[in-house]
This record gives structure tokens, sequence and C-alpha cells, in this order.
């Protein structure tokens, strides 16, 4: 935990010319950036694996770095005396009510920062449904294919998108699935309403980069699906041209003989 604390210490001291006596507050934000940026390669493993859980791996790696947060802020040190404006970094919101009130200097930091969350938590949920929604579409409008001889029926039910057709119970299991889900999101506005307000913004920070990090891998598989399918209708293009052109006229062939 020595190493944890000194490290975001370190980091505040750099920052502290800038932003003064918040500037352990970006230090927490940048250090969550850092851990996530070293995740990363895992978060696109999962996200290839196009599963309703993807991402669940990295979410587990975090709880120690979580747990180091949450200790360094409720243990006696260094960083207990920094601040987020009027909000002691160490301090719960029950403290910041007994200080003020809901609506008293340290009750607003607090207020500020459920609301990032709650805003980055719906977003989350909106297009967690939309994704699950569209799963489900794609899985039922996806067509047979006749079983071959020998094979299991199992192994035809594949659509075209390679997704493996599922029943109408496991479409409803899915879309069932898919609405609970994204409520999880809400999940971390209640912890952050009972941990200290340095894991807090921990929370926050890997919340939203988890959204951000989804919406623009999502943009990238949709970009390289369409890349993918304009070189494929070129080359279909190209061949079918090739062959009109390699074909003999009609004439030629009956003057020929």
């Amino acid at each position: 935990m020595s190493v944890f604390t000194h490290l975001v210490a370190e980091l505040g001291r750099l920052l502290e010319p800038v932003l003064a006596e918040s500037a352990t507050a970006a230090a927490i934000v940048l250090f969550t950036v850092l851990v996530r940026l070293a995740l990363h390669p895992l978060s696109r493993a999962a996200f290839r694996g196009a599963t309703p859980v993807a991402g669940c791996l990295p979410l587990l790696l975090q709880l120690p770095v979580f747990f180091l947060m949450y200790q360094a802020f409720t243990s006696g040190n260094e960083l207990l005396s920094h601040r987020l404006f009027a909000a002691p970094l160490g301090s719960r919101w029950t403290d910041a009510l007994g200080e003020g009130g809901l609506f008293g200097a340290q009750g607003l930091v607090f207020l500020a920062l459920f609301g990032a969350i709650a805003a980055v938590a719906a977003w989350s949920a909106v297009r967690g449904r939309r994704a699950a929604a569209v799963a489900a579409a794609a899985s039922a409008a996806a067509p047979k294919k006749p079983a071959k001889k020998g094979g299991s029926a199992a192994g035809a039910g594949a659509g075209a998108a390679g997704l493996p057709e599922l029943s109408a119970e496991q479409q409803e299991a899915m879309r069932k699935l898919g609405g609970v889900l994204p409520l999880l999101s809400f999940g971390t506005l209640v912890t952050a309403a009972v941990v200290p307000l340095a894991a807090g913004l921990y929370l926050l920070t890997t919340t939203a980069w988890s959204v951000a990090e989804r919406v623009w891998l999502e943009h990238r598989k949709a970009r390289s699906a369409a890349r993918a399918a304009n070189e494929a209708g070129t080359v279909g293009a190209t061949t079918a041209g090739a062959t009109a052109t390699d074909r003999p006229a009609g004439g030629a062939v009956r003057s020929s003989l």
C-alpha cells in the first residue's frame, strides 16, 4: 500500500502547481486512466468475444486497485489531508451531510460526483439495452440452414452472420438479461455514497472509461465491417467484369464456324 500511496502522492505533487488543493484528486483520475490503459488489451480481447458479460475480466482485475484506494483513504497517511474543492478526499457523504447539509460546501461536491456517475450509468444503460435488442433481433433474423447429412441439428442453426440460432426461450432470456445488466451500472452510484470521496472518484473515472472504450471498440468494429464489405463488393464487381470481357461474343463464334 505504501507504494500505491507514494505513487498517487508524487503524481499530486506534479499537478499541484496547476491544480493546487485538488491536485491529489486529479492524480487519482490520472492513476485510474493509467490502470485502464494497462488493461485495454484485455478489454479488446473481451470485446472480440462478443458475450453479454464481455469485460468482466478487466473489471475483476480492477478490484485490488479499488481496495487499495479504499484502504489508502481510510487509514492514517499523508493523503487524508488533501481535498477536492471543499471536501476532504477521505470523507464520506454522511460526513458531508454532517458538516453543512445536503447543499453545503462539501455536500455540493458529493452531489456533483453523484450526478456525473448517474449520467455515465444512464448512458451505459441505454447503450446496453440497445445492444441487447440488436443482438436478439440479429439472432432471430438469422436464416436457418438445412442440416447436412450426418451432421447434428445443433450445427444447422448458424446464420449468415455467424450467429447461433436461438430458441424462443433463449431469445426471451437474452432480452431479460439485456434489460437487467445495464441497470447494474447504477450500483456504482450506491457504492460511491458509502465509500470515501477518493474511491468515488476512482469509480467515476473507471466507469466513464469503460463506456467510452466500449463505444470506441464498437465504432472500430463497424468501420472494419464496412470496409470489408466494400472490399468484397469491389472484388466481386472486378471478377464479374473480367468474366464478361473474357467471354467471346456470339457473332464472333458463329463467324468462326
